[in-house]
């Protein structure tokens, strides 16, 4: 299954109210693993907060429109990604390494009034994340290689192609789409993306504007 973890199958297997992140331009997806350098009090206390319960925490962008709450705080994004606290490390300057695995989206249903320091939201998973993928074979496979190819190449970067070419095309598609630098409504783009096939068209489009704006210095137009 996608989310990586035999313990979710059904979205009644995921709590109903979770910590949330609020992150811009970070992208986590089903069957990803993202890393996370947590230093801010209110989030070291989420942490806290996760590892003493379901482990489960939401990722998700502050809205593409800027918008703020009255006290300041900015309103949330509708789709984000519940991940699981996979690892975490502290450092001896109080800080938390964590990394995130994607279980499944989820459409915020609601965000509540709490004590704690951080956000939480009820949320509505993406049940269909929760299962295998059934459109693999629909992905363009030889067009995303070849733009992620000449990302690369624009880029001065190599990759491990042995283990790309070894990668099923649903890892290949989430993993490409969290690792480039794009912008915050790039990734949101991406993260509600209907299908993987529409995910992987839509990664491959956004490169190749990306390519013909930026030549050689495509990440910069990403970010």
């Amino acid at each position: 299954m996608k989310a990586g973890n035999l313990s979710y199958r059904r979205a009644s297997d995921i709590d109903s109210v979770i910590p949330v992140f609020p992150l811009s331009a970070a992208l986590l997806l089903p069957g990803g693993r993202l890393p996370l350098n947590v230093f801010e009090p209110r989030y070291l206390a989420m942490t806290d907060y996760a590892l003493s319960g379901a482990r489960l925490i939401g990722m998700v962008q502050p809205r593409l429109d800027g918008a703020r709450r009255a006290d300041g705080e900015p309103e949330l994004c509708q789709v984000g990604c519940v991940g699981r606290l996979a690892s975490v490390s502290e450092t001896g300057d109080g800080r938390y390494l964590i990394t995130l695995n994607g279980i499944c989206r989820f459409r915020l249903a609601e965000e509540l009034t709490v004590r704690t320091p951080f956000r939480q939201c009820r949320i509505t998973p993406f049940e269909s994340d929760l299962h295998e993928e059934t459109d693999e074979e629909r992905v363009d496979r030889p067009a995303l290689l070849r733009v992620f190819r000449a990302y690369l190449d624009a880029n001065n970067l190599e990759a491990d192609w042995d283990s790309v070419n070894q990668a099923e095309n649903a890892s290949l598609v989430n993993a490409l789409s969290m690792m480039v630098p794009y912008g915050a409504a790039e990734k949101q783009a991406l993260l509600e993306a209907p299908d993987l096939k529409t995910r992987a068209e839509t990664l491959i489009a956004i490169t190749e504007i990306a390519l013909a704006q930026g030549g050689e210095n495509t990440s910069r137009h990403l970010q």
